[in-house]
């Protein structure tokens, strides 16, 4: 499994997207963060969680004017590759989404829309 501690500021987060072979669950700690899971949007605060099966369309957005601070857990492990080499080629989504993609292929994520609250 891979287990992360990650903090996202207000209005962040990741384009709508799929991993293919792991589950992911979000425990957040601090801080508000809408999700939308296969066209069900709803919100999450601190002390709740998420579970997103793998297959499933999703991603989130911080909400409100504080970071939000969680812990995610995908099953099976080796996502954490995928951001080790976001790390290491400093890749910024959507500035450089061509490398984030090519990253992405390598462990099973796909992007298939726009973050949320995007137009």
């Amino acid at each position: 499994m891979t287990v992360l501690e990650t903090v996202s500021p207000p209005n962040s987060g990741p384009p709508r997207h799929v991993h293919r072979d792991a589950d992911e669950t979000f425990v957040v700690l601090s801080g508000d963060v809408q999700f939308w899971l296969e066209g069900e949007t709803f919100t999450r605060g601190p002390g709740q969680a998420v579970f997103v099966p793998r297959g499933k369309g999703h991603t989130f957005r911080v909400v409100g004017g504080e970071p939000s601070r969680s812990i995610v857990i995908l099953t099976p492990g080796r996502f954490e590759g995928f951001f080790r080499e976001m790390a290491e080629g400093r890749f910024r989504i959507p500035e450089d989404m061509p490398a984030v993609v090519d990253s992405a292929a390598r462990f099973q994520l796909t992007f298939t829309g726009p973050p949320l609250g995007a137009q």
